[in-house]
């Protein structure tokens, strides 16, 4: 994953669209859906990895 967009497509894989109109919201639902998938073992590492760091960079820059 190299940008939001892949977060996104990746989310909508398994049924979940976000979007609640506040940016910085929407980053952070995806970073909680994001930790739920790899909890149950669906991603793996290194894609966990760069998916929190893409959304934390992002939720930063949008501050």
């Amino acid at each position: 994953m190299k940008t939001i967009y892949d977060i996104k497509t990746y989310l909508r894989r398994f049924g979940t669209f976000i979007y609640t109109g506040d940016r910085i919201a929407d980053l952070e639902l995806m970073e909680v859906e994001i930790r739920e998938i790899y909890k149950l073992g669906i991603m793996d590492t290194k894609e966990f990895q760069m998916a929190i760091l893409l959304l934390r960079q992002e939720i930063q820059a949008s501050e």
